[in-house]
């Protein structure tokens, strides 16, 4: 399903140009998050070019300051970074995961999960401000990309072309539209694309927390009869992301909690295995819930990460299954151009 490793370089004849007033390009992709960005980085590797709309200032997503929020990079995904040219850069800020430890409650034994290798671990965690910092450094000096800060205000699909009309009056065309907008897709409910979903009637609370024993690249999955409770290595050895599932109807209180008893909480589900804990992050919820679209496609339009299926964090792959969306569609696309079809 991966990509070749060797760039292709592909003689378009839509290669970026006005025509009739439109810009043209080969991709059109509608949401500049991680899987939106770095879809246009793995495409541009290989000679296409694509324009990538969403109405978000990329300087919001990467301002200073740590939310809580990190993700666990499989080795898969890994080598895709690698061959779009990104994971270099990442590597100084990521913290492999070489074992991971899963306890019923407090009890001392566990299930084990090691690397047979140190070189190739279960995971790499990443802060997500460091992946959108990076990913947006390299869409911004790839010429291949072009970003709008805009809305899409019309998406007119026909079996010729995708035509998109910005709220910043800018007209652009492709032969295909991505739709990359996360769980709430405008263009997904706009395309009649029908969803499966439920609620899981839980919540999460994210948060990370320094602490006085290192973790030894250690990650920890608790479970409680509430839902687990996720301590998740990060940089430095004495410093952990928090993935607490609390029942939907006590996420507000446990926001509510201040810092000293949020901590003594923190404390108490751990164990105390990684010692004296303090604050790292802010708190924050998220609702818990599943969904898979009926379809991944419609005319000149595909759906990618979590614009298709979302599930819940415990596995820890939702952003690696959208980065397996951008490898599929990657090699799709660009085989595609190769043999001069569609």
């Amino acid at each position: 399903m991966f990509f070749a490793t060797h760039s292709l370089t592909l003689e378009p004849a839509n290669h970026w140009r006005k025509a009739f007033g439109m810009t043209r390009t080969d991709i059109l992709i509608l949401g500049g998050g991680l899987v939106g960005q770095t879809l246009a980085l793995a495409l541009a590797t290989h000679g296409l070019t694509s324009a990538i709309v969403d109405p978000m200032d990329p300087a919001r997503a990467i301002a200073p300051g740590f939310d809580g929020r990190a993700s666990a990079i499989a080795s898969a995904s890994w080598n895709m970074l690698e061959v779009i040219g990104v994971a270099e850069a990442l590597a100084p800020h990521g913290c492999a995961i070489h074992r991971i430890e899963v306890r019923d409650g407090l009890q001392s034994s566990a299930l084990d999960f090691t690397t047979a290798q140190e070189d190739d671990p279960l995971g790499t965690m990443l802060e997500n401000r460091v992946l959108r910092q990076v990913l947006a450094d390299r869409v911004a000096a790839t010429s291949a990309i072009t970003r709008y800060t805009a809305l899409a205000s019309e998406v007119l699909r026909d079996a010729a072309s995708v035509r998109v009309t910005l709220d910043s009056g800018d007209a652009l065309t492709a032969p295909l539209l991505i739709a990359a907008e996360g769980r709430n897709s405008p263009m997904r409910s706009a395309a009649g694309i029908r969803i499966a979903q439920w609620k899981y009637d839980h919540s999460a609370i994210i948060s990370a927390f320094d602490h006085s024993i290192h973790h030894q690249n250690i990650a920890h999955e608790i479970f409680y009869p509430a839902g687990p409770f996720a301590l998740l290595p990060l940089k430095g050895g004495k410093r952990s992301a928090l993935v607490w599932t609390v029942a939907a109807k006590d996420a507000p209180g446990v926001l509510a909690l201040s810092d000293r008893a949020f901590l003594a909480e923190i404390a108490k589900r751990s164990g105390g295995i990684l010692g004296d804990v303090t604050l790292a992050a802010p708190r924050s919820s998220y609702p818990l819930g599943f969904h898979h679209t009926a379809t991944i496609t419609a005319e000149r339009l595909a759906l990618v990460g979590d614009a298709g299926h979302g599930i819940h964090p415990i596995a820890g792959q939702g952003l690696n299954l959208g980065f397996r969306d951008v490898a599929a569609l990657t090699e799709v696309l660009v085989d595609g151009a190769r043999l001069g079809l569609d």
